[in-house]
């Protein structure tokens, strides 16, 4: 009997030990290539999905229902049928909100320079020293931008490692002559997110992360009256950052993973906050006002 225990917990320590952190589900889209034979990509989609899910990528042990759920949809838009291709990314990762069956969006970005080369069978090598090549770069940099934002959302400023990790990834790229490591190709790039997340004039917005979910979100589970409040009263620091730092990508982030969410929690509180909350988020955020003009009806 003390044999079958002890195997078992080996086994349980084992496996709790091994667990990896990301709990990846990838796509791979073409529905613009008109290439015939597509198995290239499908062997594409698992190796990314086993490059994201079989590394760590953070300094602790997760136990496999701890792992942080992702997404990465690659829609193909230009493949020469070899090696070379042209994709827009979306990337997406969760959260469970504590008590519920609800998981928050913690991250949803577009990163229409998803562009790398592959060719079928090679392997997915990665170093955090050397850049190696332009796919695992990606891979590696939204791996540790999703951890990071997730340990931001449980300890106050608990993604700093990981941001410094994914800044790394950007140093390295510099010279690699893909469009998005660098901070003049655009204002909006991988390069100009991390540098907002390691900034510490964007902190603010890294603790109203941090206040959102565990003092918003989390506490909504015993009292949804007292967590909308809270949600409800972060509006003037998130004004206040805006005048700061109008424009900001990281801010643009915030609201593009929120909006919806923000109208629904807010949909409960006084006709009076509501409006006050539209007059608030809709000058923050005026690509997403036809939302927020919910907040406006009973």
């Amino acid at each position: 009997m003390k044999r079958i225990v002890g195997a078992l917990l080996m086994v349980f320590v084992s496996a709790w030990v091994n667990a990896q952190d990301l709990n990846a589900r990838v796509q791979v889209l073409s529905p613009q290539v008109q290439n015939t034979n597509k198995r290239v990509l499908d062997v594409l989609e698992v190796a990314i999905r086993d490059f994201l899910n079989g590394r760590k990528w953070s300094s602790d042990n997760f136990l496999s229902h701890e792992r942080i759920d992702c997404n990465f949809v690659l829609n193909i838009k230009e493949w020469d049928g070899s090696s070379n291709f042209v994709v827009e990314a979306q990337i997406q990762s969760r959260r469970p909100v504590y008590g519920s069956s609800y998981n928050t969006t913690i991250l949803n970005i577009s990163d229409r320079e998803f562009n790398f080369t592959y060719t079928e069978g090679q392997a997915l090598d990665y170093s955090d020293q050397n850049y190696l090549t332009n796919l695992t770069s990606l891979l590696a940099y939204y791996a540790y931008i999703i951890v990071g934002m997730d340990y931001d959302t449980f300890s106050k400023m608990a993604g700093t490692p990981y941001y410094a990790k994914a800044q790394n990834v950007v140093n390295n790229a510099q010279n690699a002559g893909f469009v998005g490591w660098k901070a003049f190709e655009d204002l909006r790039n991988r390069y100009w997110l991390v540098e907002n997340l390691t900034n510490k004039a964007f902190n603010p917005i890294r603790e109203v992360l941090y206040e959102y979910h565990r003092n918003g979100l989390d506490v909504m589970y015993d009292n949804q009256a007292k967590g909308r409040k809270y949600i409800y009263a972060l509006l003037p620091t998130l004004q206040k950052i805006d005048k700061q730092k109008q424009g900001s990508m990281l801010n643009q982030v915030f609201f593009t993973t929120k909006a919806n969410e923000i109208v629904n929690i807010l949909g409960q509180i006084s006709p009076q906050e509501r409006i006050k909350s539209y007059n608030i988020l809709s000058s923050l955020d005026p690509a997403n006002i036809t939302k927020y003009d919910l907040l406006k009806k009973n």
